[in-house]
């Protein structure tokens, strides 16, 4: 790769939307990548993982920063090299350990303990990470502060002040930036602009969870298999007899449709590591190491459905000479009555004194949880958030779990105090979780309501809710009953596709793009070679809002304020993974709340959003807006008497600071 090559892909990963990095700041990772050899994504992934261990914005390269994340890289260096720890690469192709290969059965026995809640799935490898106290007494004085330096003499964290935060309301981010900012109305409309429409079957996700059957879970995993070889058989118009099985020696050239899986349980996934895994029907769920070599640049992560054309000539391996592209679920459309349905609600309704006018567009802001900072329960940046939708008289606030955080150090140990103003009307020997949210976030959202009551409120949980006795996902809604919230809030399932008006909006509050991330594999020149648009593009081809499986192990993801930091993970169950596909058609807008950058993005056709979380452990973080205008029914080409939506044209996002 030349120089400017390598130039333009780190601008492409550490630039800040269209600002170019500076001179010195381009020259100084290089010399990062030159001095620990790594490639510009490596460098990245490091980088990333940094700024989440010292909590600071990954879209800030400020030169002293990336000075201090240099001397980070060598102080780990050299501790690994005293203690004689084999240092482990990020790249694509690594020495992971080759487990026997075997000729059937399931992916290295996952079947045998499938939906354990995420405290039980116990790594065997004990985590390598030195605790942050050490390395701060290794380093010299020259270092930046650390966590371990901000301690207490107790070891707590000291008290962080929200309303001390720096940049408060600073854009991050804007997409369609050449669309007009919305002037705020002057007063709340007279009635709701938006109707609700759900496209995914909400009761369905009232199952119980935990009462996992082998053989239906082996038949969903199946099943998916076997749905997509019919998807790849329409699409590339092709014959039953050109499929076969990768497991089943022969010279002749066969489509083989099966998951990416692994032929070890520990390690990263690589080249010498990937194995295809076939359907009962197709090829009698046997599993078959894939040969790479001949193809240009691939990009693969553990569960993917592949459609691969190749050959099996000595019986032991399935060569694969190229990979066909699995077809997308149609783009979103209604007809013009619809349309014109819509923007008349947008105007106020058929009796709207002015209906010729250009109606005012609707505004959504989107926030994840938490929404507290570890060291207390105050949930500043929700009232910050709720008095800011309440001052813009948002049509829609949705929100995204977790709400109270079982991982948040005062609930987890239970050393907490609620408000004195309320402490006359709880009865200590009653009070419940249920309790701790009426009196703790209920009100923000009852002000908000009362402010602007034509506003609709949207509350999706999270597998860390402790308020949500449904512990796996996919997973249902909590009970609103007790909880205190105003009529205009609904509480709905994760993940849900729903409609806003003609808006298609698919919710997931599960951390999907960081997992998708972690787990990749890349290889040679990848068909997306950007990493945030990659991981977006998995969840649209695959049709899923969790299409990673198995899911990465609990113990690599961000570290969490409770005990060992260890979060409860994907916690998934298998016999209901069906429950979390898109739903007939592609999404117009997909929010998926993560920890790495949030962004906004556009992606086949999808618009992309990851707000980011509300509160950081210990600082504010950030949330998106998106005002979307009208379409203009007249210049729309119709396609079988529908007409596409095409949201990610006329929508207005922006990533803002709380």
């Amino acid at each position: 790769m030349s120089e400017t090559e390598i130039v333009a892909e780190l601008n492409e990963q550490f630039g800040s939307g269209n600002k170019e990095l500076e001179a010195d700041v381009v020259a100084e990772l290089r010399s990062i990548m030159r001095l620990h050899q790594l490639s510009v994504e490596d460098l990245f992934f490091k980088w990333e993982s940094y700024c989440i261990k010292m909590d600071i914005d990954a879209a800030q390269t400020a030169l002293e920063t990336l000075r201090h994340f240099k001397q980070d890289l060598h102080d780990t260096l050299e501790r690994n090299s005293r203690s004689h720890v084999k240092i482990k690469t990020e790249k694509g192709i690594s020495s992971t350990p080759r487990a026997p290969r075997v000729s059937g059965g399931d992916v290295f026995g996952m079947l045998d303990s499938l939906t354990t809640p995420g405290p039980s799935r116990a790594s065997k490898v004990a985590p390598k990470r030195t605790p942050a106290v050490s390395r701060v007494k290794a380093e010299p004085a020259s270092s930046p502060v650390k966590l371990a330096d901000q301690l207490d003499a107790t070891g707590a964290i000291p008290p962080s002040f929200f309303n001390d935060r720096a940049n408060a309301g600073e854009t991050v981010e804007i997409l369609n930036d050449q669309l007009p900012a919305p002037e705020p109305p002057i007063a709340p409309f007279s009635e709701s602009r938006i109707k609700l429409t759900a496209a995914s079957d909400q009761k369905k996700l009232a199952y119980k969870p935990l009462a996992l059957k082998v053989s239906e879970s082996s038949e969903i995993l199946d099943d998916r298999i076997d749905d997509f070889v019919s998807l790849v058989m329409q699409h590339h118009k092709l014959e039953e007899s050109a499929f076969g099985s990768a497991a089943s020696q022969s010279t002749s050239e066969i489509v083989a449709v099966g998951r990416i899986a692994s032929d070890s349980s520990e390690g990263k996934l690589n080249a010498a590591s990937l194995l295809l895994e076939t359907s009962r029907r197709m090829g009698g769920g046997l599993r078959v190491p894939l040969n790479v070599s001949r193809l240009r640049g691939y990009q693969f992560f553990p569960g993917q459905i592949v459609a691969l054309k190749g050959v099996n000539s000595n019986g032991h391996e399935f060569t694969v000479h190229q990979i066909l592209d699995l077809p997308l679920l149609p783009n979103a459309a209604s007809t013009p009555d619809t349309l014109g349905a819509h923007i008349q609600r947008l105007r106020g309704g058929p009796d709207a004194m002015d209906s010729d006018s250009d109606p005012a567009p609707l505004n959504v802001i989107f926030a994840s949880g938490p929404y507290t900072a570890d060291d207390n329960l105050d949930f500043e940046p929700l009232k910050a958030l709720c008095n800011e939708a309440a001052d813009i008289y948002v049509d829609a606030l949705v929100l995204t779990g977790p709400f109270i955080d079982m991982e948040h150090p005062l609930i987890a140990s239970g050393d907490f105090d609620l408000p004195e103003e309320y402490l006359s009307s709880i009865d200590p020997d009653t009070a419940t979780m249920s309790t701790v949210f009426k009196y703790l976030i209920s009100p923000s959202l009852n002000r908000l309501a009362s402010a602007n009551p034509s506003i609709t409120i949207l509350l999706i949980p999270s597998v860390r809710d402790v308020l949500d006795k449904h512990v796996s996902w996919p997973q249902d809604a909590f009970p609103r009953k007790e909880l205190g919230l105003p009529k205009a809030a609904k509480v709905i399932g994760n993940p849900m596709t729903l409609s806003m008006n003609e808006i298609v909006l698919g919710i997931s509050s599960q951390d999907v793009l960081f997992e998708l991330r972690h787990e990749e594999l890349i290889g040679g020149r990848p068909q997306e070679p950007r990493l945030l648009e990659r991981a977006c593009r998995y969840l649209v081809e695959q049709r899923h809002y969790f299409p990673l499986f198995p899911p990465t192990d609990r113990k690599k993801l961000p570290k969490t304020g409770r005990g060992d930091g260890v979060g409860p993970g994907a916690v998934l169950d298998v016999g209901y993974l069906k429950l979390g596909e898109m739903v007939n058609v592609r999404p117009d807008v997909l929010v998926v709340p993560s920890s790495l950058p949030p962004f906004a993005k556009v992606v086949e056709s999808v618009l992309v959003i990851n707000p980011g979380y509300l509160s950081k452990r210990r600082g504010a973080g950030t949330y998106a807006k998106m005002t979307v205008y009208p379409p203009d029914l007249a210049k729309q080409e119709q396609m079988g008497g529908m007409l596409a939506h095409k949201i990610f044209e006329r929508a207005r996002v922006e990533i803002t600071r709380i």
